[in-house]
Protein backbone atom coordinates (compact mmCIF):
# COMPACT_ATOMS: atom_id res chain seq x y z
CA UNK A 1 0.00 0.00 0.00
CA UNK A 2 1.11 3.40 -0.89
CA UNK A 3 -0.27 6.45 0.86
CA UNK A 4 1.13 10.14 0.68
CA UNK A 5 0.33 12.68 4.30
CA UNK A 6 -0.39 16.61 3.24
CA UNK A 7 0.74 18.53 6.05
CA UNK A 8 2.33 21.57 4.60
CA UNK A 9 2.92 23.95 7.89
CA UNK A 10 3.62 25.40 10.01
CA UNK A 11 6.69 23.85 11.94
CA UNK A 12 5.16 22.88 15.09
CA UNK A 13 1.25 21.60 13.24
CA UNK A 14 3.83 19.08 11.60
CA UNK A 15 5.72 17.97 14.63
CA UNK A 16 2.03 17.27 16.07
CA UNK A 17 1.12 15.37 13.05
CA UNK A 18 4.36 13.63 12.74
CA UNK A 19 3.53 11.23 15.61
CA UNK A 20 1.23 9.38 13.06
CA UNK A 21 4.15 7.44 11.05
CA UNK A 22 4.83 5.25 13.72
CA UNK A 23 1.24 3.93 14.40
CA UNK A 24 0.87 3.73 10.32
CA UNK A 25 3.89 1.46 10.50
CA UNK A 26 2.73 -0.45 13.90
CA UNK A 27 -0.41 -1.18 11.70
CA UNK A 28 1.55 -2.74 8.39
CA UNK A 29 5.80 -1.93 8.41
CA UNK A 30 5.21 -2.56 4.45
CA UNK A 31 3.20 0.30 4.11
CA UNK A 32 5.06 3.02 1.81
CA UNK A 33 4.76 6.64 3.49
CA UNK A 34 5.15 9.96 1.33
CA UNK A 35 4.50 13.41 3.00
CA UNK A 36 4.60 16.50 0.94
CA UNK A 37 5.36 19.73 2.58
CA UNK A 38 5.99 23.21 2.11
CA UNK A 39 9.74 24.19 0.97
CA UNK A 40 10.50 26.29 4.33
CA UNK A 41 9.49 23.19 6.90
CA UNK A 42 10.79 20.01 4.58
CA UNK A 43 13.88 19.91 7.52
CA UNK A 44 11.95 18.78 9.87
CA UNK A 45 10.93 15.73 8.31
CA UNK A 46 14.44 14.97 7.30
CA UNK A 47 16.18 11.25 8.40
CA UNK A 48 12.90 10.33 9.17
CA UNK A 49 13.16 6.48 8.78
CA UNK A 50 9.40 6.34 8.10
CA UNK A 51 9.38 8.46 5.04
CA UNK A 52 10.25 7.29 1.82
CA UNK A 53 10.24 10.52 0.15
CA UNK A 54 9.40 13.85 0.91
CA UNK A 55 7.89 16.12 -2.04
CA UNK A 56 8.47 20.04 -1.57
CA UNK A 57 5.88 22.77 -2.52
CA UNK A 58 6.61 26.65 -2.28
CA UNK A 59 3.08 28.08 -2.53
CA UNK A 60 4.83 31.92 -1.66
CA UNK A 61 5.95 31.71 -4.70
CA UNK A 62 2.86 30.21 -6.42
CA UNK A 63 1.26 33.49 -6.26
CA UNK A 64 2.78 34.83 -9.96
CA UNK A 65 0.76 33.04 -12.55
CA UNK A 66 3.88 31.31 -13.82
CA UNK A 67 4.20 29.73 -10.36
CA UNK A 68 1.19 28.66 -10.10
CA UNK A 69 1.20 26.43 -13.37
CA UNK A 70 4.49 25.52 -12.41
CA UNK A 71 3.25 23.87 -9.35
CA UNK A 72 0.15 22.53 -10.82
CA UNK A 73 2.79 20.59 -13.11
CA UNK A 74 4.52 19.31 -10.17
CA UNK A 75 1.55 17.51 -8.60
CA UNK A 76 0.36 16.17 -11.74
CA UNK A 77 4.17 14.53 -11.83
CA UNK A 78 3.70 13.37 -8.38
CA UNK A 79 0.32 11.35 -9.12
CA UNK A 80 2.05 9.64 -12.23
CA UNK A 81 4.83 8.45 -10.77
CA UNK A 82 3.43 7.13 -7.65
CA UNK A 83 -0.19 6.49 -7.96
CA UNK A 84 -1.18 6.46 -4.64
CA UNK A 85 -3.72 4.04 -3.10
CA UNK A 86 -4.66 6.65 -0.68
CA UNK A 87 -4.02 10.49 0.39
CA UNK A 88 -4.68 12.24 3.90
CA UNK A 89 -4.82 15.64 4.39
CA UNK A 90 -3.72 15.93 7.91
CA UNK A 91 -3.93 20.59 7.44
CA UNK A 92 -7.51 20.50 6.51
CA UNK A 93 -7.21 23.79 4.12
CA UNK A 94 -8.40 24.30 1.31
CA UNK A 95 -4.80 24.88 -0.13
CA UNK A 96 -3.86 21.05 1.29
CA UNK A 97 -7.19 19.65 0.16
CA UNK A 98 -6.50 20.97 -3.57
CA UNK A 99 -2.90 19.76 -3.11
CA UNK A 100 -4.23 16.32 -1.87
CA UNK A 101 -6.81 15.79 -4.88
CA UNK A 102 -4.39 16.24 -7.40
CA UNK A 103 -1.67 14.17 -6.32
CA UNK A 104 -4.61 11.20 -5.64
CA UNK A 105 -4.99 8.40 -7.93
CA UNK A 106 -8.65 7.61 -6.02
CA UNK A 107 -9.06 8.10 -2.30
CA UNK A 108 -8.49 11.70 -0.42
CA UNK A 109 -9.43 11.64 3.06
CA UNK A 110 -10.01 14.99 5.24
CA UNK A 111 -12.36 16.48 7.98
CA UNK A 112 -15.81 17.18 6.87
CA UNK A 113 -16.82 20.70 6.82
CA UNK A 114 -17.89 20.72 10.65
CA UNK A 115 -14.15 19.83 11.72
CA UNK A 116 -12.30 22.25 9.89
CA UNK A 117 -11.77 26.38 9.80
CA UNK A 118 -11.66 26.56 5.76
CA UNK A 119 -15.27 24.45 5.07
CA UNK A 120 -14.93 24.13 1.42
CA UNK A 121 -11.68 22.10 1.56
CA UNK A 122 -14.22 19.38 2.41
CA UNK A 123 -15.37 19.35 -0.77
CA UNK A 124 -12.29 18.01 -2.46
CA UNK A 125 -12.39 14.79 -0.25
CA UNK A 126 -13.72 11.06 -1.41
CA UNK A 127 -14.23 10.17 2.25
CA UNK A 128 -14.53 12.82 5.19
CA UNK A 129 -13.88 12.54 9.36
CA UNK A 130 -15.76 14.85 11.68
CA UNK A 131 -13.71 15.19 14.95
CA UNK A 132 -14.51 18.92 16.64
CA UNK A 133 -12.19 21.57 16.32
CA UNK A 134 -11.54 22.23 19.45
CA UNK A 135 -10.30 19.01 20.21
CA UNK A 136 -6.80 17.92 20.93
CA UNK A 137 -4.51 18.38 17.73
CA UNK A 138 -2.68 14.76 18.37
CA UNK A 139 -5.51 13.53 19.03
CA UNK A 140 -7.57 14.77 15.90
CA UNK A 141 -4.49 13.69 13.83
CA UNK A 142 -4.48 10.35 15.27
CA UNK A 143 -7.99 9.74 14.72
CA UNK A 144 -8.13 10.53 11.15
CA UNK A 145 -5.74 8.21 10.32
CA UNK A 146 -7.22 5.29 12.44
CA UNK A 147 -10.54 6.68 10.13
CA UNK A 148 -8.36 6.48 6.81
CA UNK A 149 -6.57 2.73 7.56
CA UNK A 150 -9.47 1.17 10.09
CA UNK A 151 -6.75 1.01 12.77
CA UNK A 152 -7.55 1.69 16.64
CA UNK A 153 -4.99 3.86 18.85
CA UNK A 154 -5.61 4.14 22.46
CA UNK A 155 -4.40 7.27 25.13
CA UNK A 156 -2.29 4.48 26.59
CA UNK A 157 0.15 4.00 22.98
CA UNK A 158 -0.06 7.74 22.99
CA UNK A 159 1.31 8.40 26.11
CA UNK A 160 4.24 5.40 25.41
CA UNK A 161 4.95 6.94 22.11
CA UNK A 162 8.66 6.39 20.49
CA UNK A 163 10.50 10.00 19.70
CA UNK A 164 10.28 10.71 16.69
CA UNK A 165 12.49 13.32 15.41
CA UNK A 166 15.86 12.89 14.17
CA UNK A 167 19.17 14.48 13.45
CA UNK A 168 22.33 14.04 11.48
CA UNK A 169 23.89 16.76 13.93
CA UNK A 170 25.43 15.75 17.47
CA UNK A 171 25.76 19.36 19.14
CA UNK A 172 28.02 17.49 21.78
CA UNK A 173 30.02 19.84 24.06
CA UNK A 174 26.99 22.59 23.93
CA UNK A 175 25.44 21.96 26.68
CA UNK A 176 27.33 22.34 30.76
CA UNK A 177 28.82 19.50 32.05
CA UNK A 178 29.07 20.63 35.73
CA UNK A 179 26.35 18.14 36.62
CA UNK A 180 23.33 21.04 36.75
CA UNK A 181 20.43 20.26 34.83
CA UNK A 182 20.19 21.99 31.62
CA UNK A 183 16.98 24.27 30.45
CA UNK A 184 16.38 25.71 27.33
CA UNK A 185 14.24 29.09 26.78
CA UNK A 186 12.81 29.40 23.78
CA UNK A 187 12.31 33.13 22.72
CA UNK A 188 9.94 32.76 19.66
CA UNK A 189 6.40 32.38 18.60
CA UNK A 190 5.30 33.61 15.35
CA UNK A 191 2.67 36.03 16.67
CA UNK A 192 3.62 38.52 19.20
CA UNK A 193 0.70 37.49 21.85
CA UNK A 194 2.71 34.82 21.99
CA UNK A 195 5.83 36.10 23.45
CA UNK A 196 6.72 35.80 26.98
CA UNK A 197 8.80 38.73 28.00
CA UNK A 198 12.49 39.18 28.28
CA UNK A 199 12.72 40.06 31.91
CA UNK A 200 10.95 37.22 32.99
CA UNK A 201 12.39 34.85 31.54
CA UNK A 202 15.70 36.61 33.38
CA UNK A 203 13.72 36.21 36.25
CA UNK A 204 12.93 32.57 35.95
CA UNK A 205 17.24 31.82 35.37
CA UNK A 206 17.55 33.10 38.58
CA UNK A 207 15.09 30.85 40.54
CA UNK A 208 16.13 28.02 39.20
CA UNK A 209 19.73 26.48 40.12
CA UNK A 210 20.42 25.27 36.80
CA UNK A 211 22.27 26.15 33.21
CA UNK A 212 20.35 28.00 31.11
CA UNK A 213 20.37 28.66 27.31
CA UNK A 214 17.90 30.24 25.12
CA UNK A 215 17.52 30.46 21.22
CA UNK A 216 16.08 32.06 18.23
CA UNK A 217 14.98 31.82 14.88
CA UNK A 218 15.07 35.68 13.28
CA UNK A 219 16.17 38.71 14.23
CA UNK A 220 13.42 39.58 16.37
CA UNK A 221 13.89 36.54 18.13
CA UNK A 222 17.76 37.22 18.42
CA UNK A 223 16.30 40.64 20.09
CA UNK A 224 15.06 38.97 22.47
CA UNK A 225 17.57 36.77 23.30
CA UNK A 226 20.36 39.36 23.33
CA UNK A 227 17.23 41.22 25.99
CA UNK A 228 17.15 37.78 28.27
CA UNK A 229 21.29 37.80 27.84
CA UNK A 230 21.70 41.29 29.19
CA UNK A 231 19.63 40.90 32.46
CA UNK A 232 20.48 37.34 32.89
CA UNK A 233 24.36 36.81 32.46
CA UNK A 234 24.21 33.09 33.17
CA UNK A 235 22.15 32.63 30.41
CA UNK A 236 23.96 31.15 27.31
CA UNK A 237 22.70 32.21 23.66
CA UNK A 238 22.38 29.45 21.10
CA UNK A 239 23.58 30.71 17.84
CA UNK A 240 23.73 27.51 15.81
CA UNK A 241 19.42 26.99 15.69
CA UNK A 242 19.06 25.11 12.58
CA UNK A 243 16.08 22.62 12.74
CA UNK A 244 18.74 19.70 12.53
CA UNK A 245 21.11 21.20 15.51
CA UNK A 246 18.04 22.10 17.20
CA UNK A 247 16.58 18.85 17.52
CA UNK A 248 20.03 17.21 18.76
CA UNK A 249 20.15 20.29 21.45
CA UNK A 250 16.60 19.36 22.61
CA UNK A 251 17.15 15.56 22.83
CA UNK A 252 20.35 16.13 25.27
CA UNK A 253 18.39 18.84 27.52
CA UNK A 254 16.35 18.13 30.76
CA UNK A 255 13.60 20.84 30.40
CA UNK A 256 12.42 23.15 27.41
CA UNK A 257 10.28 26.59 28.37
CA UNK A 258 8.67 28.22 25.52
CA UNK A 259 5.38 29.80 23.93
CA UNK A 260 3.18 27.61 22.15
CA UNK A 261 5.85 27.28 19.06
CA UNK A 262 7.34 24.80 16.82
CA UNK A 263 10.67 24.51 19.56
CA UNK A 264 8.83 23.98 22.48
CA UNK A 265 7.05 21.12 20.79
CA UNK A 266 9.36 19.87 19.48
CA UNK A 267 10.12 18.50 23.51
CA UNK A 268 7.02 16.79 23.29
CA UNK A 269 7.81 14.88 19.93
CA UNK A 270 11.10 13.98 21.59
CA UNK A 271 10.13 12.70 24.96
CA UNK A 272 12.33 15.61 26.50
CA UNK A 273 10.36 17.41 29.78
CA UNK A 274 8.72 20.65 28.72
CA UNK A 275 6.53 23.61 29.56
CA UNK A 276 4.24 25.55 27.25
CA UNK A 277 3.40 28.69 27.95
CA UNK A 278 -0.14 29.64 26.81
CA UNK A 279 -2.45 33.00 26.19
CA UNK A 280 -3.91 33.88 23.25
CA UNK A 281 -4.01 29.92 22.11
CA UNK A 282 -5.67 27.46 23.85
CA UNK A 283 -3.53 24.79 25.72
CA UNK A 284 -5.81 21.94 25.78
CA UNK A 285 -6.10 21.81 22.16
CA UNK A 286 -2.24 22.86 21.10
CA UNK A 287 -0.20 20.61 23.55
CA UNK A 288 -0.60 16.92 24.28
CA UNK A 289 0.32 16.81 28.09
CA UNK A 290 1.80 14.33 29.97
CA UNK A 291 3.44 13.93 33.31
CA UNK A 292 6.46 15.53 32.20
CA UNK A 293 4.73 17.52 29.47
CA UNK A 294 3.31 20.82 31.02
CA UNK A 295 0.81 23.68 30.08
CA UNK A 296 0.32 26.90 32.06
CA UNK A 297 -2.34 29.01 30.88
CA UNK A 298 -3.10 32.57 31.32
CA UNK A 299 -6.90 33.44 32.81
CA UNK A 300 -7.66 34.28 29.13
CA UNK A 301 -10.74 32.31 28.00
CA UNK A 302 -9.60 31.17 24.30
CA UNK A 303 -11.99 30.41 20.99
CA UNK A 304 -9.63 28.17 18.77
CA UNK A 305 -11.85 29.31 15.80
CA UNK A 306 -11.24 32.84 16.26
CA UNK A 307 -7.53 33.57 17.88
CA UNK A 308 -7.51 37.11 19.59
CA UNK A 309 -4.28 38.10 18.65
CA UNK A 310 -4.06 41.38 20.54
CA UNK A 311 -4.67 39.04 23.60
CA UNK A 312 -0.93 39.36 25.50
CA UNK A 313 -2.31 37.83 28.61
CA UNK A 314 0.82 35.27 28.41
CA UNK A 315 2.71 38.22 29.88
CA UNK A 316 0.75 38.04 33.18
CA UNK A 317 1.74 34.13 33.96
CA UNK A 318 3.69 33.79 37.13
CA UNK A 319 7.46 33.25 36.53
CA UNK A 320 7.18 31.59 40.42
CA UNK A 321 4.56 29.26 38.67
CA UNK A 322 7.00 28.20 35.94
CA UNK A 323 9.72 27.89 38.56
CA UNK A 324 7.49 25.89 41.32
CA UNK A 325 6.37 23.52 38.23
CA UNK A 326 9.97 23.10 36.58
CA UNK A 327 11.77 22.21 40.16
CA UNK A 328 8.72 19.75 40.03
CA UNK A 329 9.56 18.00 36.66
CA UNK A 330 13.00 17.97 37.10
CA UNK A 331 12.68 17.14 40.98
CA UNK A 332 14.34 19.94 42.24
CA UNK A 333 11.71 20.25 45.05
Amino acid sequence: MRIAIVKLSALGDIVHAMVVLQFIKNFDSQISIDWIVEDSFKDILSNHPHIDQIYVVNLRNAKQKKSIICLFKELIKIKKLNHYDLVIDLQGLIKSALIARLVSSDKTIGFDKFSIREKFASFFYSNTFNLAYSKNVVERNISLICFALGIRVDKEQIKNKLPFLHSCSSSLGVMSSNGKKDIILISGGSKNSKLYPAEKFAELSSLIDANFYITWGNEKEKMIAKEVKSLAPKVKILNDNSLSNLVSLISQSNLIIGADTGPTHMAWALNIPSITLYGSTPGYRNSYVTDINKIIESHSIVDPLKINHKDYSIREIDVNQISSVAKEILDLT
